[in-house]
């Protein structure tokens, strides 16, 4: 699988709405990636900017998305590989089992309707206390006698 392929698959299986992030995308890669192949990192991020130069990819901030017309061109490769499942054999049908008696329901007690009295508000005045400054003290000047 070719980088760009990596990136295209990457993208559409992280489904993410504003677009996947190179981080999550090298993730995703590495995850899928074949065991005997080594991870080149410039080759991703020259197929990265390849795609983005050719209109494959868009490039939103950090991250990348789809070109409209890239969508198109994955949904039409997609749409011809699937094939139709071949039909099972219907299983055995097992014999349905005996339904038990749903429980009897107890009856509830009917409800008390109370009367409530209208809330009263309640007035709070709220009394706020100044602190009193310690009484500042009193400076004499001596006086020198000459």
């Amino acid at each position: 699988m070719s980088y760009k392929a990596g990136i295209v698959a990457a993208i559409t299986e992280l489904k993410d709405r504003t677009g996947s992030s190179t981080i999550a995308i090298k993730k995703h890669m590495q995850e899928n990636m074949a065991a005997d192949k080594k991870w080149l990192n410039g080759m991703f991020l020259k197929a990265l900017k390849d795609g983005v130069a050719a209109g494959d990819f868009v490039k939103v901030k950090a991250s990348y998305k789809l070109s409209p017309a890239a969508k198109a061109a994955a949904k039409k490769k997609a749409a011809p590989k699937k094939k139709p499942a071949p039909k099972k054999k219907a299983a055995p049908k097992k014999k349905a089992a005996p339904k038990k008696k749903a429980a009897p329901k107890k009856k509830t007690a009917p409800k008390k309707t109370t009367t409530k009295k209208p809330a009263t508000k309640k007035t709070t005045t709220k009394t706020t206390t100044k602190k009193k400054s310690a009484p500042k003290k009193k400076t004499t000047k001596k006086t020198t006698k000459k």
